[in-house]
């Protein structure tokens, strides 16, 4: 079967392929898995034009449009012209472009489309555009699937039958022996807390801090390390921090290479998040591939992701007095136990190779 991907967004800033895949890793390592059954092929529009071939898939790499045009008529004939079995679409915000796709295509060609955090469009000519691109759509992808349904009950998509819960990114990572990453990070202190994350007001860094500071007053010896890539709140942080008793329970470890986190995942027992919402959840999964027990906010892309905390602890979001609680039963947890549960509904359900086996059965029951 012949897969071809196709994202309607141009990168500018990349013109080198090899950099390319490297920002990638996260997203190509499916289509790597599905390589090995299936022909694969990936258009993408970045700074850069021609065929390369790497891991076995055909990157075509073309520049019919340096704008977001809503008419991208080239680059839909192109697909076209591929002959593909199964296109995977990736967006939802694009309704213009998969219409157009489905009309090109025609029904023999199913167009499976891969959300990526959007949400619904509430109303005027785009939400009249949804759902009108819906008639072209053969199957959703969600990281969850009530996530799905929301788009259903704000009416944007017409039935449930077409979604389907395959998460959205994987993990590059595995777990190592704990001392040899430990030589990398110099975390000693047990139990050690990792965050993993943008300090926006969305991933709520503050309620974290605030309830960490006072999980710290009665539990000596944790530790969190914060790693981050944006610092939009990184002063209101400091400040707390340097108003506590317990300002050495936290480390600000900043922006550190994607490939170093292998290291950090490994060397924690916990990952924390505070976010309201996200499309996945990319940062949880890599830490749950080595082991981390996620302490995760209850949202329904992580209610997907520690299968409704079984891996893991949910608590409500904002709430600084309910991560308090979560972070006090750790004290009680049996985190092997937990780490085990992590590691396996991982492999079972988050990694690149499950995620291409769903894939391939929703594909097979469409053409």
């Amino acid at each position: 079967m012949r897969y071809v991907f196709v994202s309607y967004n141009y990168s500018p800033d990349f013109d080198d392929p090899q950099a390319w895949f490297v920002r990638t890793l996260g997203y190509t390592g499916l289509m790597d898995q599905l390589s090995k059954r299936h022909e694969v092929i990936n258009v993408k529009q970045i700074n850069y034009e021609g065929i390369v071939n790497h891991n076995n898939i055909a990157y075509h790499f073309v520049n019919f449009s340096k704008k977001k045009l809503h008419f991208n008529f080239r680059l839909n004939l192109y697909v076209k012209s591929l002959n593909p079995d199964i296109v995977i679409f990736h967006g939802l915000h694009q309704p213009v472009q998969l219409i157009q796709l489905g009309l090109m295509l025609g029904k023999s060609t199913p167009i499976i489309v891969q959300n990526h955090a959007e949400k619904p469009f509430p109303g005027g000519i785009k939400k009249l555009l949804q759902k009108l691109a819906d008639r072209y759509a053969h199957a959703y992808l969600f990281a969850s699937h009530d996530m799905g349904l929301e788009w259903v009950a704000a009416g944007n998509l017409k039935s449930p039958e077409k979604i389907h819960e395959v998460m959205e990114v994987s993990s590059v990572f595995f777990p190592i022996d704990r001392p040899e990453a430990e030589s990398q990070t110099n975390t000693k202190n047990a139990p050690v807390f990792l965050w993993v994350g943008r300090l926006n007001d969305n991933k709520d860094p503050l309620n974290v801090v605030k309830a960490f500071l006072k999980f710290a007053q009665g539990s000596p010896g944790v530790k969190l390390y914060m790693i981050y890539h944006t610092e939009e709140l990184l002063p209101e942080i400091n400040e707390l921090i340097n108003a506590s008793l317990n300002k050495e329970a936290i480390e600000l470890i900043g922006k550190v290479p994607h490939a170093d986190l292998l290291y950090w995942y490994n060397s924690a027992d916990f990952i924390i998040s505070g976010s309201h919402y996200e499309g996945s959840g990319t940062a949880i999964c890599e830490a749950m591939s080595c082991g981390c027990v996620p302490l995760v906010t209850d949202i329904l892309s992580f209610r997907m992701i520690t299968n409704n905390g079984e891996c893991g602890v949910l608590y409500e979001r904002g709430n600084e007095a309910a991560l308090l609680d979560v972070l006090r039963q750790t004290a009680h947890m049996n985190v092997a136990e937990k780490r085990r549960l992590s590691m396996e509904y991982y492999k079972q359900n988050l990694s690149f190779e499950a995620i291409a086996e769903q894939i391939e059965e929703i594909a097979e029951g469409l053409v």
